[in-house]
Formats: C-alpha cells, structure tokens, sequence
C-alpha cells in the first residue's frame, strides 16, 4: 500500500467528487449535514446533490436555503410527490459527474473538514481499493455517544467481512468510492429496489465486480445518527430480522460463490437465521433456503 500523497489539483470544470445525500423530514439535522460539506477543504473541485423526497416538515424550505446562499455549489433534485428511497437514490446517481462518490443522509454529518481531500489521496495513490471508508462516532438523538472506537487502527475489508458482517466500520456516511461503469448500471437493476439495505448491496457489489476491498482510514471523521426518525430505528426486532433475511435472500440469488464461501454462507444462515425462518415460516422454508446456498 502507498502512502497517501495529495490529490493533484483538479481543473475547474472537472468534478472530482460527488457528495450525494438523500433526505425526507430531516429539519432537525439537514443544516448540520449541508454544513458538513460545505467546510470540506479540498485540492479539487466537488458538488453536492442533495436528494429531497417531498418532506412533510421544513426540510426542503431549508435546503432551499442554502441553496440561495451557495449557487451553483448544491443542487437540489426533488419532486411534488414522494418517490420513496430506492428511486430518490436512482435520480441523484443519474446526476453525478464526480470521479468519485460519497453519500451522506441527511440525518447524520461529518466532523472532519479535510475528509474527502484524505479519503481522494487515499484511493488515488492505492488502486487496489475500491473504497475508503473512516471511523464514526455513533451518537442517539440528544447527541448522547453510543459508539466510538477510541483506539482507530487500519482496517481492510474483502467481500467475505461484507457478506458475513464484520464490516462494522463502513457506515454510510463514511463511504467514498470509485465511479466505475458497474455503478452506473446497479441503478437500473430490478433486483436493486428489492433491497431493505442497499448501502449494505452496494459494498457487496462494488468489492465482487472489482475484486478489491475496502480500506478504513484510522480516524474518526463523522457522526452517524440514531433516532426514531430513522428508517431502521423505527422496526421492531422481528420486522428487522425478516428485511435482512429477505436481503439474504437476493445475496443467496445474485452472487456467485465458491464451494467453501457457500459452506461459510451455509453455517452462517443457520447460525444468524435457522430458527427464526422455522419458527416464523415453516421447516420447509429453511430448507428451501439451505438447498438454495448449496
């Protein structure tokens, strides 16, 4: 791995990043996540796109703001009706002109004002990445810390620390990664709005398409926000369960794998998932999902 040296500066017309956030009845948090942005430093040119899903609160009002106050820095994409996660994702990534791509809800924020211009050196000095991604403090609705890891080191993760969850330190708004032609096309995949957790399906699919990992740069540089806003927040345990065992489902579906990932696939459904399709479906339902992985 090579040291990371700064980003050579980009022309003026040329986007090197594109900071994408989606957002719906966030008025609490938006300002701080626009905030977070706009005090990037950087050597290179970058735009934000800010995805607003036809709020019921002041969200857009607010966004309209600053769009006023920073023209031509923030676009706004929106609409008079609802479109819901998946599509408000699909029409943000048909606007992107940046090299690279970052996503940020508009729920949480970042800390950190050189982190684009550090995760940007990062990915351009190691071309064996496909993501670099950064610690986060994970904090509860009054700002109370749930999470920090005090003692950042560097992490690298293949497709196999994804699919079986040790990817613990690759939240969403951690994320920066390379603008390749399979981006562009898992938008315009069915099986894509199918999904619960498409950020989870997205660093599945960028890692097994390129055969490269992700590297976690040893800083804490965001903040990652739970409140009962939030669209995971708000399940039950139950309901929680059967989304992620429905995105097992397509992972089984989509992905090749290798006689030994799929006996590793197989201990970890029955492991994680086993008991619960049996007592919440049928003894047929799980092995229909055990003959599906082998």
């Amino acid at each position: 791995m090579k040291k990371s040296k700064p980003a050579m500066k980009s022309s003026e017309t040329e986007v090197m990043v594109s900071i994408c956030c989606v957002t719906y009845n966030h008025e609490k948090y938006i300002a701080q996540a626009i905030e977070g942005y706009l005090m990037q430093q950087t050597s290179f040119k970058f735009e934000i796109l800010i995805g607003e899903d036809c709020s019921t609160d002041n969200t857009r009002k607010i966004v309209e703001e600053y769009v006023l106050k920073h023209p031509g820095k923030i676009k706004l994409i929106t609409s008079e009706s609802n479109v819901g996660v998946h599509k408000n994702a699909v029409r943000l990534n048909k606007e992107v002109k940046g090299k690279y791509l970052t996503q940020c809800d508009g729920d949480d924020y970042w800390t950190d004002p050189l982190k684009l211009q550090k995760q940007v050196d990062f990915l351009e000095q190691n071309q064996e990445y496909i993501m670099c991604c950064h610690y986060s403090k994970r904090i509860k609705e009054n700002n109370e810390i749930y999470y920090m890891n005090l003692n950042p080191k560097p992490i690298i993760y293949s497709f196999e620390d994804i699919l079986f969850d040790n990817d613990f330190e690759t939240v969403l708004n951690t994320i920066l990664f390379r603008n390749t032609p399979e981006i562009r096309e898992i938008y315009s995949t069915d099986w894509f709005f199918k999904f619960n957790a498409p950020d989870r399906f997205l660093k599945l699919y960028l890692t097994f398409t390129s055969g490269k990992k992700i590297y976690v740069l040893p800083e804490i540089m965001c903040c990652y926000r739970k409140h009962p806003g939030g669209i995971w927040s708000m399940l039950k345990a139950k309901s929680l369960k059967q989304k992620t065992l429905d995105d097992l489902y397509l992972i089984i579906e989509i992905f090749k794998y290798s006689r030994v990932q799929k006996i590793k696939l197989l201990l970890y459904y029955l492991k994680k998932y086993f008991l619960f399709e049996v007592r919440d479906h049928s003894l047929q339902n799980a092995f229909s999902t055990i003959r599906t992985i082998l």
